[in-house]
């Protein structure tokens, strides 16, 4: 792959793992509100970055499907696998391969991303397992961050209710289950959006469902239905509540260490969440 193109891909990949990343970090990621989340079209609900987790580890493999049918019959199917750590301190690593996306479409290759966010330290890395590289980027932390974070939330509950009172929007609780082996709140989220709002004759109903683990404080297996994109799903299985190898923290010592790219917020706790990438032709 040429320099260039491994370039666009690697920062398009950051904000695919900046985004997912948060994941691991509370339950304030965990919830895409009633519009839905930027990275749901890659199967993972859009995380803003929640509060920090401490004291709380554990590991799982990942999943992520998306579905969708085009006009003319056509069927677009796309599956990520990965795998996602958090130590009691803290520290998370989220991998995630890609199959047939982008660059690797005309080849049918695949390629793995690794993403650390280490607080303790203040760094993001993006690691290149091919190329043995990773792009190291500063967690600059900026004032007033907390701050707009709470007027953002504020926000987005006060719309919310707004949605609510309207009939437009209706929030379900699903109970508690065993989801994956831990138990989990569900809730289902239906936005209808009335016609002639975008030009649609007929409303159009987004039906989400999330189920979240209060003891892993994060998002155990979500669904986000939408007729005019499809349907996204993640589910998080093989999860062992334990402390991952401190290593999966570290760059290894035989990568060379890079600047990456100035976006210091990406998975930082009460940043915006990037917007995605566009989806494959």
């Amino acid at each position: 792959m040429k320099r260039n193109g491994w370039t666009h891909f690697i920062l398009g990949g950051a904000l695919v793992l900046g985004a997912v990343m948060a994941h691991a970090q509370g339950p304030g990621g965990g919830h895409h509100g009633p519009f839905g989340g930027p990275m749901e079209l890659m199967g993972f609900e859009g995380m803003r970055g929640g509060k920090l987790v401490t004291g709380a580890p554990f590991s799982a493999t990942s999943t992520s499907t998306a579905t969708q049918t085009l006009q003319d019959g056509t069927n677009i199917n796309r599956t990520m696998q990965g795998a996602i750590y958090r130590d009691s301190q803290g520290r998370s690593r989220r991998e995630v391969t890609f199959t047939g996306v982008g660059p690797l479409a005309a080849t049918g290759g695949t390629h793995k991303m690794v993403a650390i966010f280490d607080p303790v330290a203040g760094m993001h890395y993006m690691l290149n397992p091919d190329k043995k590289v990773a792009y190291k980027t500063p967690m600059a932390a900026k004032a007033g961050t907390a701050d707009k974070a709470q007027k953002f939330q504020q926000k987005m509950q006060a719309r919310q209710q707004q949605e609510e009172a309207s009939g437009a929007l209706k929030v379900e609780s699903l109970g508690t289950q065993m989801i994956n082996g831990v138990n989990a709140e569900g809730t289902r989220t239906t936005h209808t959006i009335a016609a002639g709002t975008i030009g649609n004759d007929k409303p159009i109903q987004v039906v989400s469902e999330r189920w979240y683990s209060p003891d892993l404080q994060t998002v155990v297996q979500s669904s986000r239905t939408d007729p005019r994109f499809g349907t996204t799903t993640l589910s998080l299985t093989n999860i062992q509540k334990t402390e991952p190898a401190a290593a999966l923290f570290a760059v290894p010592a035989d990568y060379a260490v890079e600047a990456g790219p100035a976006h210091g917020h990406h998975g930082a706790p009460g940043a915006a969440a990037p917007p995605p990438p566009p989806p494959a032709n």
